[in-house]
């Protein structure tokens, strides 16, 4: 499960949230994104009551993209209090972004 995000929610839900939050950029188009999508959904489901898991279309959100620099998808930030902590790049398995999280 996850949260979509956008312009109008992104300071909200991921800026003043508290804890980790797990930003996927995406795009409907991108093929490594479509793969990427169940295990972020899986990840938001066994971790919900740790961390918020949330989704962000880079084509519906351009300036969000941009601000945070994202040339190539799917770009995973991991935020912690509103700060970026790290960046996964492309496709990568579930362990890589668990690992992240801790």
């Amino acid at each position: 499960m996850h949260l979509t995000v956008n312009q109008d929610n992104f300071k909200s839900e991921v800026l003043e949230c508290k804890g980790k939050v797990l930003v996927d950029f995406w795009a409907s188009w991108c093929g490594p994104c479509q793969m990427l999508g169940p295990i972020i959904d899986e990840i938001g489901d066994e971790y919900k009551d740790k961390i918020k898991v949330a989704k962000i279309d880079v084509d519906e959100n351009q300036n969000l993209a941009f601000q945070y620099n994202i040339s190539s998808i799917p770009a995973v930030l991991i935020f912690e209090d509103g700060k970026v902590i790290d960046t996964i790049i492309g496709f990568h398995q579930k362990q890589d972004y668990l690992k992240a999280l801790k």
